[in-house]
């Protein structure tokens, strides 16, 4: 055995991904996993209605709220959390399944849920996506055109309370330009694997 050995980092990284809604992280994991295709993504599951541009099981497992319960009830989420009115969930099982394997992986989920993840498991690196101020985020949950304004209110409410929770992630991004924001999260996957493990 080398004596630098005990150092290295031994089996994959669980990459926490958060942000307020409408920041843009999944157009930040898409561009990221064309530039970096063997980190997976994680896929989380909803009790939130199917969006027509969303597909089961490849951008949420959507799930009935009789259904979501019973998986709390068996334990099988890494963590769980009401937000905007639906429940969200962490698999626990693709998790643990990746991190045994050795494979990075990483987990696209609000900032509440983040934190608890971060609880669960101390060896999460977690990163925090900005926008590059709150007028494009509106702008840019406008466009999106598939929120009423009520809901639109709500989410950069929930947006100003997120963002006071900065200074509990690792790693800050803001995403100017979807690609550079790409780059910054295969940086920071780069400098974790590079790190010092004691």
């Amino acid at each position: 055995m080398r004596t630098w050995d005990r150092f290295i980092r031994r089996g994959g990284l669980l990459v926490v991904l958060s942000g307020p809604s409408g920041v843009g992280k999944d157009a930040i994991l898409t561009e990221f996993q064309k530039i970096c295709p063997n980190v997976q993504r994680c896929v989380t599951a909803t009790t939130r209605p199917r969006r027509d541009s969303e597909r089961d099981g490849v951008d949420y497992y959507f799930l009935s709220e009789e259904e979501f319960r019973r998986r709390i009830e068996e334990n099988q989420f890494l963590e769980f959390a009401e937000v905007h009115g639906y429940l969200y969930g962490t698999p626990r099982g693709l998790v643990e399944q990746a991190l045994a394997q050795g494979r990075d992986i990483v987990l696209k989920i609000d900032v509440q849920g983040g934190i608890a993840v971060k609880r669960a498991m101390s060896e999460a690196v977690m990163v925090f996506v900005v926008p590059p101020s709150m007028e494009e985020l509106e702008r840019r949950l406008r466009s999106r055109s598939t929120d009423s304004d009520a809901d639109i209110e709500r989410r950069l409410a929930n947006a100003r309370r997120e963002l006071e929770r900065i200074g509990e992630y690792d790693y800050l991004i803001e995403n100017d330009s979807v690609a550079h924001a790409a780059e910054k999260l295969k940086a920071v996957i780069i400098a974790e694997h590079s790190r010092i493990f004691r």
